[in-house]
Order: structure tokens, then C-alpha cells, then sequence
């Protein structure tokens, strides 16, 4: 088992069902708003537990799901109120600051495709719910696009713990690499997006230089 968890573990599995509920709850909703949270292995985790009959999987995906909406909001709410003050650094000291300049050309590109795909982009979901707050993107279509994204990731992954069992450990390790690999996409996808942009802003000829137009006459 994991070196430095598995305490936690073995204290959610002793619990009664409905508390292990409210743990994954919190869990998942916390995850959102403290990234270092390991949301995602106690949702795997969760599954594997469903696996053995100890929680219900389809609770499980729905507990999770709820809570990782609610704490995608939550954080919105926060970037919503405090609009471009989220970029304060004396602010929010434990998010990555250098995911709020990627965040926001993902928006600026794609809108709410990003929202969409938040779970998906480890690393990233705390900072692109705080500078959808922040752009003030509609707050229905925010949680109607965050909730499935919520939906379609924990059903995934607690569906993977339920189905290897003992071997639930194993799905967190591919996590991790998983984790690593989108992280190394993405910021090449950055440096690559960066490059095309300052090329297209060096070949572009400035107001400055280019021919005057003729003044018309008679003026």
C-alpha cells in the first residue's frame, strides 16, 4: 500500500458505510479547494471498498461527483467575488501561480470545452474554477459542464478501483503517471502556443513602419 496513507486507509475502511460516505465527501470536495488533497486515490479507494460490498459503486460515483462539483463552484464563487485579484500573489498562496496565465488561454481558446475537460487536467481543476470565476463565465452552463466532467472522471476511476480489487493500489500509480504525462502535454502545448505567438507578433509589420496611406486632397 501506499507509503504515508495507509493509515488513512485502514481507518476509512473500518468506518460504517455511511461515514465513509461523508469522508469521500469531504474528500472530493476538498480536493478542489486544497489541491494537495489526494481526491482522486480515495476515490479509487472508495471503489475498491464497493468492490468488496462494504459501500454501494453507483454512491460512490454520485458522492464523488457531488462533491467534486460543489468544490469546483465553490472555488468559482471565490474567483467570481475576487475578479482579477485572484492573481494577487499575497492571495490563494498555495495554488500554482503559473497555472492562472495557462488557465486563462485555455478559456480565452476553448470556453467552456475547458470546463468540460477540468477533470482530466491534473494539476489544473483549482485554477481553472477560480479564473472561470474570475472571466465571470455563466454560472449555469460553469456547473452544468463541471458536474459532468465530475461525473464522467470519478465513475472512471472508482469503477477501476472496484474492478482489480486488492490491486486498487496499482490504479493510483497509473494515476500518478497519468498525472505526469498531461502535465508534460501541457506544457509543451504552452511552449508551442507561445512560440506561434510570438512569431505571428514579429511578422507582423507594426502601424509604424508600414507605407502611410496618401492624404486625400483637398482637405
Amino acid at each position: 500500500m501506499l507509503d504515508g496513507v495507509s493509515d488513512f486507509f485502514v481507518w476509512m475502511k473500518a468506518l460504517p458505510a455511511v461515514w465513509a460516505y461523508v469522508t469521500l465527501l469531504v474528500i472530493a470536495y476538498g480536493e478542489n479547494v486544497l489541491p494537495p488533497i489526494p481526491g482522486d486515490m480515495v476515490v479509487v479507494f472508495a471503489g475498491y471498498m464497493a468492490g468488496i460490498g462494504q459501500l454501494h459503486l453507483g454512491v460512490v460515483i454520485l458522492i464523488s461527483t457531488i462533491g467534486g462539483a460543489l468544490g469546483f463552484m465553490s472555488m468559482y464563487a471565490v474567483g467570481y467575488k475576487l475578479g482579477r485579484d485572484v492573481l494577487n500573489p499575497d492571495r490563494l498562496q498555495w495554488l500554482p501561480r503559473q497555472g492562472f496565465d495557462r488557465a486563462q488561454r485555455w478559456l480565452q481558446r476553448y470556453g467552456y470545452g475547458v470546463i468540460a475537460a477540468n477533470r482530466f487536467l491534473s494539476g489544473a481543476r483549482s485554477v481553472i474554477s477560480l479564473t472561470a470565476g474570475m472571466f465571470q463565465m455563466d454560472a449555469t452552463r460553469t456547473a452544468w459542464w463541471c458536474t459532468v466532467s465530475a461525473l464522467v472522471w470519478t465513475g472512471l476511476i472508482s469503477y477501476a478501483g472496484y474492478a482489480v480489487g486488492e490491486n486498487w493500489d496499482l490504479v493510483v500509480q497509473y494515476l500518478r503517471t497519468y498525472g505526469r504525462v498531461v502535465l508534460t502535454l501541457l506544457l509543451l502545448l504552452a511552449l508551442v502556443l507561445g512560440v506561434r505567438w510570438y512569431r505571428r507578433r514579429t511578422n507582423t509589420p507594426s502601424e509604424a513602419t508600414s507605407d502611410p496611406s496618401p492624404s486625400p486632397e483637398g482637405e
